[in-house]
């Protein structure tokens, strides 16, 4: 098992389209065979960092995803949102894998 973290800077200003962005991706994901913990976005301290945290059953998994990702017309209207709103400034991908007792 391995878990996506990815870590966003965000415009402040465009926090509704970034929201819209993560309800898009959410259900992608799940449909590709992750499973979404969600999008956490600014509450209380920078308002410009939000995550996003989704698990596969392995790397390899991932990487099938991120190729069909490529492919896929709705991931790709997420993509061009996410462009044409410029409410992503950067991002951060890292990869863990959990330890249960």
């Amino acid at each position: 098992m391995v878990t996506c973290f990815i870590r966003y800077i965000i415009d402040p200003n465009k926090l509704e389209e970034f929201e819209h962005y993560a309800k898009l991706w959410i259900p992608l994901v799940n449909r590709f065979g992750g499973k979404h913990q969600g999008y956490f976005l600014p509450s209380e301290g920078a308002s410009n960092v939000a995550l996003a945290l989704f698990t596969f059953e392995s790397l390899s998994a991932y990487e099938l995803y991120r190729k069909a990702s490529f492919q896929d017309e709705a991931c790709i209207s997420a993509f061009d949102y996410a462009k044409q709103t410029a409410c992503i400034i950067s991002y951060e991908r890292s990869f863990f894998r959990p330890v249960f007792k």
